[in-house]
C-alpha cells in the first residue's frame, strides 16, 4: 500500500513540477500568471518531496527534491538579475514617488487615501484605478497643484499622477487594445534635472495575449524616451515571469530587490510583487518600501527615493 501511495504521490507532484517548469519551454498566456510564483511553488514542492521521502525512501524521491531546490534558486537568481546596486543609497533623494492601486470599487476609504497621499509627502504619486477619489480632487489638487488625469469626471479618472512641480511635458496614450489611456508619459524637473515619469497599468496575464501586446506598445514608448526614467504601476505579474524579464531586459530597468510584496494583501510578507516601481540609469533606486496600510484596496502602495548620477557621481539633494 505504501509502494502504490508513493508512485501516487511521485506522478502528481511530477506533473505540478512540470506545469511550472514549461516557462522554460514556453510563455503560454494561460500559465503565465503560475510563473510568477515559481518561488513559492518551489518551496510547496520541497515540502511534497519530504511527504513523498517519508511515505518510500527512494531514488526518484531524492531527484524531486533536488529538482524543487533548482526551482527555488533559479526564481531567487531571476530576481537578483534586475536588483538595484547600492549606488548612492547613503545621500539624500533628489525626489520622492509614491505609486498606488486605489482598487476601482473602494469608495469607502477614499477620504482616508486622500489623507495618506497628503500626509506622504511624496513629490509625485501614480494613482492606479482612482475614480473613488473623484469627489476628493481638488483637495488633493490643492496639496498636488500639477496633476494628469481624472479631468472630465468619474467615468474618465483611471490613472491619476498629481505632482508638487510643474510638468516639462505630459502624455496620456492606451497599451494594447482591451483598455485606453492607461499609460501616461511625462517628465518634471528636479534640480536643473529632467526625469522623465512613466505610469503604467497592465491587463492580467491569463487574459489571452493582451498584456504582451500591451508590453511592446509599452517597450516602444519606453524606447524612444532619452534620459533618465522611472516606470511605476501595476504589472499584474512578478518580475521574473517570462514576459515581465525579456521587457526589463529590453529596456534596462532596474529595482531594489527583494521587491515588497504587494497582492494579495492578506498574505503581507507571504504574497508577491506585482506593483512595481523600476528605474533607468542615470537614475537609481535607494529606497523602495511597501505602505503601512492598504487601506481597502486589494494592492499594497510603494513608495521609493532616488538619486540621479552625474557622470559617474550622484546628485545632491534638492
Amino acid at each position: 500500500m505504501r509502494e502504490i501511495i508513493y508512485w501516487i504521490l511521485c506522478a502528481f507532484l511530477t506533473v505540478a513540477m512540470a506545469i511550472v517548469s514549461l516557462r522554460y519551454v514556453t510563455n503560454f498566456w494561460l500559465l503565465s500568471f503560475l510563473y510568477s510564483f515559481q518561488v513559492h511553488f518551489g518551496v510547496l514542492f520541497v515540502i511534497a518531496s519530504f511527504i513523498i521521502l517519508a511515505v518510500r525512501r527512494r531514488i526518484y524521491g531524492f531527484v524531486l527534491l533536488f529538482a524543487s531546490l533548482l526551482l527555488i534558486t533559479h526564481g531567487v537568481i531571476m530576481q537578483r538579475e534586475f536588483s538595484e546596486d547600492d549606488r548612492g543609497a547613503d545621500r539624500p533623494p533628489l525626489f520622492r514617488l509614491m505609486s498606488f492601486n486605489v482598487a476601482i470599487d473602494n469608495w469607502k476609504n477614499s477620504t482616508a487615501i486622500t489623507d495618506m497621499v497628503i500626509a506622504s509627502n511624496a513629490d509625485v504619486v501614480n494613482l492606479l484605478e482612482a475614480k473613488p477619489l473623484t469627489f476628493h480632487l481638488q483637495q488633493l489638487f490643492k496639496a498636488y497643484p500639477y496633476h494628469i488625469g481624472c479631468d472630465n469626471g468619474k467615468d474618465s479618472c483611471d490613472t491619476l499622477v498629481l505632482s508638487k512641480r510643474p510638468f516639462v511635458s505630459r502624455q496620456v496614450a492606451s497599451m494594447g487594445s482591451l483598455r485606453k489611456d492607461r499609460l501616461v508619459i511625462a517628465s518634471v524637473e528636479f534640480d536643473g534635472e529632467t526625469i522623465n515619469l512613466v505610469s503604467a497599468h497592465l491587463t492580467k496575464p491569463y487574459f489571452d495575449d493582451f498584456q504582451m501586446a500591451e508590453l511592446e506598445d509599452l517597450g516602444k514608448a519606453l524606447g524612444s524616451i532619452d534620459g533618465p526614467l522611472v516606470l511605476a504601476g501595476d504589472f499584474n505579474s512578478a518580475a521574473i515571469a517570462p514576459s515581465i524579464q525579456g521587457f526589463l531586459r529590453e529596456q534596462k530597468l532596474k529595482t531594489i530587490v527583494p521587491e515588497p510584496a504587494t497582492w494579495p494583501v492578506g498574505a503581507g510578507l507571504l504574497g508577491i510583487a506585482i506593483d512595481h516601481i523600476f528605474a533607468r540609469a542615470p537614475l537609481h533606486l535607494t529606497s523602495l518600501k511597501r505602505l503601512d496600510d492598504n487601506l481597502g484596496s486589494n494592492h499594497s502602495g510603494l513608495i521609493a527615493e532616488f538619486v540621479l548620477d552625474k557622470d559617474g557621481e550622484t546628485s545632491p539633494a534638492r
